[in-house]
C-alpha cells in the first residue's frame, strides 16, 4: 500500500477500503505520512466526499489511534453533549451541572475558541484557578466524586485528530462533513460515553450556514455515533443572533451563573434545559421529554444545579466563591456604549459580526496559539424583536485597550439592522434528528 495510491483512488471518486483508511490514520499518527500527502488526501476527500461507511471507518481508526476511556466500572449511563459552535453558546456550562445534579454522569471533553466562535475551555479558564487539563485518572476521580468532569483533549485521546485538525485548518479542508464528523465523533466515542446529544448550529453565526448543510452534518454525526454503539441524537438550532446577551469569557461565566440562579436570558435557559432533558432521556433517566424537562426545571429552581457548579469549580481547582461574587472574575477596565443610529425594531443581529467584534477586543483567537483576554467582550443590551430609540445603547463593549474599540464598534454596527417592524423570528430549535 502506498499513500499515492489512496490519494489517486479518492481523487478519481473511488471509495477507500477499511484497510486503506486504517493505513492512512496509522501513517498520520506515526508521522510516516508527510504533510503534503496528508493534505492531498484531505483535499481529495473535500472534493470527492466519503460514504457513510468510509466516515465510520475513519472515525473508528481515529478512536483507535489513542486510548478509549473505560468507564464500565461506573454504574449508570455516561452522557455528553457537543455543540458545533456559535457566538455566546455557553449551554455546556449550564447544563453539565444540571444533568449531574439529576444523577447522570457527565464526562465532557470540550474545545477552545477558533475563528468567530467561542470555546468552552476558555470560558471555564476565566474562573481563577480552574483546571481543564485533567488527566484521564483525574477525570475518573471527578466523575466518582462530583458526577461531572470538564476537560480538554489529552495527548492520549484521538492523537490522529490533532494532526489532521491542524492540517485542515491551514489547507482549506475544514468544510467537509465526513472530516468534521470523524473529528468530533472520534473524541466523543473515545470518552467512553454511552449517550451523546448534539447541538448542530445553523445560521449566520454557525459553520453550517444553511439548514440543509446542518441537517446533513447532523445525520452524519448521528449515524456515525450509532455505528459505534453510542446512543446519539441531534437538535438543529438557530445561530443567527448570539445566544444569550454575553459574548466574552468571564462575561459568559457570569451569565451562566445567573442562569443557574433563574435570572438568565430566556433563550439560554430554554436551550440549556431542553438539551439537559434530552441527555436525561438518552441516559434512560426519564422516559418522556415532558417529564425530563420538568425534572431539569425542578433542579434549576431548587438551586441544586448551582450547587453542583460550585462543587465542579472547587473540585477542578477553581475559586467557588465566584458563584456568589462575580467580582472575583476578571474584569476589563473600560466600557464603551454603542448606540443605535435610528429608532425602530431590531430586525437582525448577525452573530458572526458580534463574534468578530469580541475577537477585535481580544476575547477570541484567529489561530490556535493566540492568547486571549478573559475579561473583554460585549453585552447585548438589545436583541432581535426588541424596540430601540435613536441614540439608545444597543451594546456595551468591555475593553482593555482603547485602540481596539473603533474596530469592534464598526463590526457591531454592521451586525445590527433596525427596521420599522421585526420580521418573524426563526424558532430556537429548527429540527431534530432522532
Amino acid at each position: 500500500m502506498r499513500p499515492v495510491d489512496l490519494i489517486r483512488t479518492k481523487r478519481d471518486g473511488g471509495a477507500l477500503s477499511r484497510e486503506e483508511i486504517e493505513y492512512f490514520v496509522a501513517g498520520v499518527t506515526s508521522g510516516a505520512w508527510p504533510d503534503y500527502q496528508i493534505s492531498a488526501l484531505l483535499m481529495a476527500v473535500v472534493l470527492r466526499d466519503m460514504s457513510a461507511e468510509e466516515t465510520s471507518w475513519l472515525t473508528d481508526a481515529m478512536v483507535r489511534s489513542g486510548v478509549r476511556i473505560d468507564l464500565t466500572d461506573f454504574a449508570g449511563a455516561k452522557v455528553d453533549k457537543h455543540s458545533t459552535g456559535g457566538v455566546g453558546d455557553k449551554t455546556s456550562i449550564v447544563l453539565a451541572p444540571l444533568v449531574a445534579a439529576c444523577g447522570v454522569l457527565v464526562p465532557m471533553m470540550s474545545g477552545r475558541a477558533l475563528g468567530h466562535t467561542g470555546g468552552t475551555l476558555d470560558k471555564l479558564e476565566a474562573i481563577p484557578g480552574f483546571r481543564t487539563d485533567l488527566t484521564l485518572d483525574e477525570m475518573r476521580r471527578a466523575l466518582r466524586e462530583v458526577g461531572c468532569g470538564l476537560m480538554g483533549q489529552t495527548e492520549e485521546i484521538a492523537p490522529a485528530d490533532k494532526r489532521l485538525y491542524a492540517m485542515r485548518d491551514v489547507t482549506a479542508t475544514v468544510e467537509s462533513i465526513p472530516l468534521i464528523t470523524a473529528s468530533i465523533m472520534s473524541k466523543k466515542i473515545a470518552e467512553g460515553i454511552e449517550g451523546l446529544v448534539l447541538d448542530v448550529k445553523t445560521g449566520t453565526g454557525a459553520f453550517m450556514k444553511s439548514e440543509a448543510d446542518a441537517r446533513r452534518l447532523a445525520e452524519s454525526l448521528v449515524a456515525t455515533g450509532r455505528r459505534a454503539g453510542v446512543r446519539t441524537e441531534a437538535l438543529i438550532t438557530a445561530m443567527d443572533a448570539p445566544l444569550g446577551r454575553a459574548v466574552g469569557n468571564a462575561l459568559e461565566i457570569v451569565e451562566c451563573i445567573e442562569t443557574l440562579k433563574g435570572r438568565g436570558p430566556a433563550d439560554l435557559e430554554e436551550l440549556s434545559v431542553l438539551l439537559a432533558a434530552r441527555m436525561l432521556m438518552i441516559a434512560g433517566a426519564e422516559a418522556s421529554q415532558h417529564f425530563a424537562i420538568e425534572r431539569v426545571r425542578e433542579t434549576l429552581d431548587s438551586g441544586a444545579g448551582l450547587e453542583k457548579l460550585r462543587e465542579i469549580i472547587a473540585h477542578q481547582g477553581g475559586d467557588p466563591r465566584v458563584v456568589d461574587d462575580d467580582a472575583r472574575l476578571p474584569t476589563a477596565p473600560g466600557r464603551h456604549l454603542v448606540r443605535a443610529p435610528r429608532a425602530g425594531c431590531i430586525a437582525r443581529l448577525e452573530a458572526e459580526l458580534v463574534g468578530r467584534a469580541a475577537i477585535a477586543l481580544g476575547a477570541g483567537r484567529n489561530r490556535v496559539d493566540d492568547a486571549i483576554d478573559p475579561a473583554v467582550g460585549a453585552l447585548l443590551l438589545k436583541k432581535p424583536g426588541e424596540m430601540v430609540g435613536a441614540g439608545e445603547p444597543v451594546v456595551e463593549l468591555h475593553y482593555r485597550r482603547a485602540a481596539d474599540v473603533a474596530a469592534a464598534e464598526a463590526l457591531v454596527l454592521r451586525a445590527f439592522d433596525i427596521a420599522d417592524a421585526s420580521p418573524p423570528a426563526r424558532p430556537l430549535v429548527v429540527d431534530t434528528v432522532p
